[in-house]
C-alpha cells in the first residue's frame, strides 16, 4: 500500500514512496500497486515510469470504503518527555481507528515543544500497515485553556485524577453516546492542574474515569482511543 495525499491532481508516488517502490521492492513499468489518499479512498494503478526518483502510475479504479467507525472521534493529549512513548501511541492508535490528533501545553506538561514531522511519517505508515482509507489529523500544540474554549459539536470529555471536581466521574464507556462527535482530553504525567480541570468544566467538558488502574499518559490515550472506537464501530 502507498499513500498519495494529492492523487487526484498529481498521479506520482512522492518522493519517499517511490525510492520505496524502485529500490526496495524493485518494483517495475506495468505491475499494479495499491494506493491510499488518507482522505477515504482506495485505489487500484498501473505504474507507468519506475525510477529511484520518480514513479509514475495511471489510476486503474477508485474505491470508496464504507466507514470503520461514526462520529469524529478526536484524542487530545499531553506529549511525554521520551518522544517514543507518543510515537507508539500514534502507531497504536491509528492501527486501532481515530479521527484527529491534537497536542496540549498544560502547566505540568514536561514536553512544551513537539516537531510533528516524525508523528505525521509514524500516521502514515500505520495507515498503510493497518489498510485504513483515512489519515487521521494531525494538529501542532496548543495551549490547553486556547483549546478548551474552542467551539466544536458533540461531547467533549476529560480524564483527571481528582475526586473533588466536577462531582461524579462515570466510565467513559458508559458516559458515551454512540454514533456522536467524541473529544477526550489526556493529561500530562502529573495530570492537568486544578484550575485547567475547572476551565475545562465551564466549557462543558464532562469528567469521566477510564478504570481504577493507574495509567500513563500514553496508556490512559490508548484505552480511550480504543473505547471510543469500539463504542462507535461499524458493524
Amino acid at each position: 500500500m502507498f499513500y498519495v495525499p494529492d492523487i487526484a491532481t498529481r498521479p506520482e508516488l512522492p518522493a519517499d514512496e517511490a525510492a520505496h517502490c524502485a529500490r526496495v521492492l524493485r518494483m517495475t513499468e506495468g505491475e499494479h500497486i495499491d494506493i491510499t489518499d488518507g482522505l477515504g479512498h482506495f485505489y487500484k494503478a498501473e505504474l507507468t515510469l519506475v525510477s529511484p526518483k520518480r514513479c509514475l502510475f495511471r489510476v486503474l479504479s477508485k474505491e470508496t470504503p464504507a466507514p470503520l467507525w461514526t462520529g469524529h472521534l478526536h484524542i487530545a493529549m499531553a506529549p511525554t518527555k521520551n518522544m517514543d512513548r507518543v510515537e507508539w501511541f500514534a502507531e497504536k492508535a491509528t492501527e486501532i481507528g481515530f479521527s484527529e490528533l491534537t497536542f496540549l501545553n498544560c502547566r505540568f506538561s514536561e514536553r512544551k515543544v513537539i516537531k510533528t514531522e516524525r508523528v505525521e511519517k509514524i500516521l502514515v505508515s500505520a495507515v498503510k500497515q493497518s489498510l485504513k482509507p483515512l489519515k487521521p489529523i494531525l494538529n501542532e500544540m496548543t495551549d490547553f485553556a486556547r483549546f478548551v474554549r474552542q467551539e466544536r459539536p458533540g461531547q467533549k470529555f476529560i480524564a483527571h485524577c481528582y475526586d473533588d471536581l466536577g462531582g461524579a466521574k462515570p466510565l467513559l464507556k458508559h458516559a458515551l453516546k454512540p454514533g456522536e462527535d467524541a473529544l477526550v482530553m489526556i493529561g500530562p504525567e502529573g495530570d492537568f492542574s486544578r484550575e485547567e480541570v475547572q476551565l475545562a468544566i465551564d466549557h462543558g467538558f464532562q469528567p469521566i474515569s477510564l478504570g481504577r488502574s493507574r495509567l500513563r499518559t500514553e496508556t490512559a490515550a490508548l484505552v480511550a482511543c480504543h473505547i471510543l472506537n469500539l463504542a462507535n464501530a461499524c458493524e
